[in-house]
Order: C-alpha cells, then structure tokens, then sequence
C-alpha cells in the first residue's frame, strides 16, 4: 500500500524500540495529522488468553466520560411501556416486527441495537443481518434489559464495547482526535480499567501484553503500561 509523504515523514518519527507515555502518544498524533478531517482515536490490546476457550472470551462495555465525538443512533426493540421508555429515553428508532422487517429487507440506518428480553424472539430471527455488523444485543453487554432506557442513555453518551477477536487483540474507539488531550487520556484509562476488570480467572501469565493507540489515519504507538494505571 502507498502512503502519502506526510504519512511517511510521521512514520519515520515513531521510535519502534520505545513505550510511548500515554499524554506522549496522544500529543503525538496531534501533532503529526496529516488529514483534513477529525481523526478517530483507536486502541488495540494484545491479551494473553486463548480465545478459542469459552472460559477464556473477554467482553465488556463501558460508558466513556467524555463520550466518544459523535452521535449514536440507537435502535430499540421494545413494547408497550417500555417503547415509552425507550422513546424518552432517546432512541432514534422504536419497534418489533415492523423494524425486523426493515432491516430484512436491507434497512441498515442505526449504530446500536437494545432489546428488553421479551423481544429478543424477534430480534434473535435477525441473527445473521445483525451479529456480523456487530450490532447484536447481549446481556453481558447490558443490551439485552429490562432497565431500556439507562441503555439507551449510556449509548447515547459515548459506551464503547469491546469483545476479544480470534487473534486474541481488543479494539476499541476511544474519542475523536480534537478532544482535548486529557479527555482522551481519561477515556482510555476508563476503557483500560474495564478491559482488567474483564478479566477471565482462568487466564494465566500475562494479561496484557501490548497497548496500542493510533487514530483513523495515524501511527500506532506502543503504549507504557504503567501510565494506564
């Protein structure tokens, strides 16, 4: 893949041999964006578990405290009370068989997907259209309940969820680039903190391996673990 010059002169700079401090890292992408518009800032964390172990799957959410820079359309699959509930709350989008029938027929206009349990007979028929978009609901998310509204107001206000991928990494958004470098150094401790306390008891030797932060178009810098604390 050829990269722009900018994006060449900026990969230069990146000490490979070196764990950036997290105020370090984040200063550093600011300072060598080399893009127009408002850059994703991204995490990876490279877990020391076996993701092939059910005993082992890391997965988890947290709500951000400073959001994540843009605006969560959500979905709920809710009735009678709770489609009021779920309206107050916020949602962009309120149903069951109705919206089910959409998103069959190819309606993909949301970010996020909450359901109280008594729609998931529904939902759970939208299995293949929505697990390979991410867009599941899960209990262990907080998902999938009957407290619909505190959902959808988390969402709204910038939750990230993260599960552990084949390779045994964690993604994650953490915020745009123009958040204020100590809005995004809290919301990557929030993040970290959740990612540790998501940790299997069965898991041995080294949790956390490696920390990585970089934005949509930006270097990955290794990050310190010690200044995740």
């Amino acid at each position: 893949m050829k990269h722009s010059k900018k994006y060449n002169a900026a990969y230069k700079k990146v000490d490979k041999t070196k764990e950036y401090g997290l105020v370090e890292a984040i200063e550093f992408l600011k300072q060598n964006s080399h893009v127009k518009f408002d850059e994703t800032v991204e995490i990876a964390v490279v877990l020391g578990i076996d993701p092939k172990k059910s005993e082992q799957a890391v997965r988890g959410s947290v709500v951000l405290p400073h959001g994540l820079g843009k605006n969560v359309r959500v979905l709920a699959f809710a009735q009678g009370e709770k489609e009021a509930e779920a309206k107050e709350a916020g949602a962009d989008h309120v149903g069951g068989e109705d919206i089910a029938k959409k998103i069959t027929d190819g309606w993909l206009d949301f970010d996020a997907v909450v359901a109280t349990p008594d729609m998931m007979k529904v939902v759970g028929k939208l299995g293949k259209i929505l697990g390979t978009r991410g867009f599941m609901p899960n209990p262990k998310t907080g998902t999938v309940t009957m407290e619909i509204g505190k959902a959808i107001r988390e969402l709204k206000k910038g939750k990230a969820d993260f599960k552990i991928e084949k390779a045994g990494i964690l993604h994650s958004v953490l915020g745009k680039l123009s958040f204020d470098t100590q809005k995004i150094a809290e919301n990557t401790k929030a993040f970290m903190e959740a990612v540790n306390k998501a940790k299997p008891q069965t898991a041995k030797g080294v949790y956390l391996k490696k920390v990585t932060l970089t934005s949509t178009m930006g270097q990955g810098l290794k990050l310190n673990q010690n200044d995740l604390k």
